[in-house]
């Protein structure tokens, strides 16, 4: 086809899609936008499907704002550039094109969007510019100056980078670190501004107790009663064993007549905290007491699994607190940070911004030694007399898979005692052939048979409903009724995930009695200690480790702590 029969096709597809979407009434929402959406999306000949995504993403008036910005699309969940692209072109016909300066600013937001899921709550302006060069923008930086000019959604920040010396090998002292532009989405620049705001007033209106707090404690919760007793944040720093002092912390503050309670970040951590008065997070934060000025009605709040904050989960936790309120923050710093943007217990111990009580009870064990060096660093052999660890080799992905079900369904039941539904498989990734998809598939076949004739699942059925556990109890018009008591209606079906296999950030605060990692040469790249730390360490009783990877595993113990984020929060608590 000739560039002007293209570009003639091109403008008769225009046409027809405007008579489709007529402009009249435009500001106006639609009466029915998830079906003009479809039409749009269609009559460009993108999936219609993706009209309540997009409806989602952009409000009632994304029939509106997509025919304003074609590109606007980008919002929406797995559309990539090159079919925003299209869509574009199918709209505009010629009229779009790559230096679009709505194109740029949807790029951006897009790239920035995409680090946000690898954790980084900003990037370097270097690595931005380099992305939108990669999409073809040309002339990449006036487009950014211009993006940062009129797009409120993108916030740049300047900044010293302290890791400069450390990272040419030179002197801190004699180095001038040189200062570094950083873009970042304005929700998470807002929160991560929130959250630091929040800290230091804690930090300031925290009036020191004028007796102590650790009279009659045992010499483990002592030190971090003390702390609390002087200080409005505490970071409390300990395996499974430590979690025992934030409770023993409470529990002695409401002795002394305070109100305090402590938060865990799931059903499984709760369970494992052995307080009655314990809650979970998310309800302490959506349904909590509060007081007549709006703040959680507390005078001291711990919260375990501190590294699976994320900074707007932890701005909002700051925002509820009470100028004069304790917060104790505990967790592991091995483990893995959390799912969503941040790594603030990370950032919070590197900015030396608050006391820290480090825990002095290690977890014992074969599974507790094992863990405990690869947090330094360290894969070492263990005596494991009652095969507390078991080590399986395999030549690919698919036999560490084969493997890896054969000990859910009989190995381990069968030698250990252990039933499979109290065993977890623990892998890198959800696809491919040792994903969780792919593990799931084989295991409900052997343990739950079924069509999944109900929404995709079975009366059986182990899955993931928000990130807890929960098997399927009974089906039908209803919808699923799950071991939690909660009902899923049909059309919420979609949500649960089979879960007899997650990715270790899925499994992180929760522990089983049995855990199979499945170590496939996929997982090579991206494996870092952290990441075989935090997997290693969701097993109480047994650890099987299924392993196709040879001595990628301890180089990667020994070599790659964790894998980067840039984050601001040390920076703002640093100043």
């Amino acid at each position: 086809m000739t560039d002007n029969a293209s570009t003639e096709t091109a403008r008769q597809l225009a046409e027809a899609i405007r008579e489709i979407t007529p402009e009249a009434g435009a500001d106006a929402p639609s009466a029915d936008p998830v079906g003009e959406t479809a039409a749009l999306l269609s009559g460009a000949g993108a999936p219609a499907s993706l009209a309540p995504a997009a409806v989602a993403a952009l409000g009632e008036s994304a029939p509106r704002l997509l025919r304003e910005d074609p590109w606007a699309v980008l919002a929406v969940p797995g559309v990539q550039p090159a079919n925003a692209d299209a869509f574009a072109r199918a709209l505009l016909g010629g009229e779009a094109g790559p230096g679009d300066p709505r194109r740029a600013a949807a790029l951006t937001v897009w790239l920035l969007e995409r680090a946000a899921l690898q954790g980084h709550t900003a990037l370097e302006l270097t690595a931005v510019r380099a992305g939108l060069a990669e999409q073809g923008v040309p002339a990449p930086d006036q487009a950014l100056a211009a993006v940062l000019q009129e797009d409120g959604r993108v916030m740049p920040f300047q900044e010293e980078d302290d890791s400069f010396g450390e990272s040419v090998g030179g002197d801190e002292e004699d180095e001038a670190a040189p200062p570094r532009v950083l873009l970042a989405l304005d929700r998470l620049a807002l929160a991560e501004d929130s959250l630091a705001d929040g800290l230091i007033r804690l930090l300031s209106t925290a009036e020191p107790a004028q007796e102590s707090w650790a009279e009659g404690a045992d010499k483990h919760t002592a030190p971090l009663l003390e702390a609390a007793a002087q200080s409005g944040l505490v970071l409390h720093t300990g395996g499974e064993a430590a979690r025992s002092e934030p409770v023993g912390a409470v529990r002695a503050a409401r002795e002394r007549g305070l109100r305090a309670t402590m938060a865990a970040a799931s059903a499984s951590s709760l369970s494992r905290l052995g307080d009655e008065q314990a809650v979970l997070l998310r309800e302490l934060l959506s349904s909590g007491e509060r007081d007549e000025e709006g703040s959680l009605a507390l005078d001291l709040l711990a919260v375990v699994d501190a590294p699976t904050l994320d900074v707007e989960t932890a701005a909002t936790l700051v925002e509820s607190l009470a100028d004069g309120t304790r917060l104790i923050l505990s967790g592991d710093p091995g483990e893995l940070w959390s799912t969503g943007p941040g790594r603030v217990f990370a950032d919070l111990l590197a900015a030396k911004a608050a006391p820290v009580v480090a825990s002095r009870q290690p977890d014992f064990g074969p599974i507790g030694e094992l863990v405990s060096g690869i947090g330094i660093g360290e894969l070492q052999q263990v005596e494991a007399p009652d095969k507390e660890v078991v080590l399986v080799t395999a030549r690919d992905a698919a036999e560490a898979a084969h493997r890896a079900v054969q000990l859910v369904t009989d190995s381990i039941p069968r030698a250990l005692g252990i039933p499979s539904d109290q065993v977890r498989v623990v892998t890198h990734a959800h696809a491919g052939p040792a994903g969780t998809r792919a593990l799931n598939a084989a295991l409900k076949a052997r343990l739950a048979p079924g069509p999944g004739q109900f929404g995709g699942f079975d009366v059986g059925d182990l899955v993931l409903d928000g990130g807890e556990s929960a098997t399927v109890t009974a089906a039908g018009p209803e919808g699923l009724t799950l071991s939690t008591g909660r009902t899923v209606p049909p059309a919420e079906a979609a949500s649960l995930r089979h879960g007899w296999a997650l990715t270790a950030h899925q499994s992180l605060s929760r522990r089983w009695p049995a855990v199979v990692t499945v170590l496939a040469p996929e997982a090579v790249p991206g494996l870092t200690r952290q990441w075989v730390y935090s997997a290693f360490n969701r097993a109480a009783t047994h650890l099987s480790v299924v392993t196709a990877i040879g001595p990628a595993l301890p180089e990667a113990v020994n070599a790659r702590p964790a894998a980067p984020r840039t984050t601001r929060l040390k920076g703002l608590l640093s100043q």
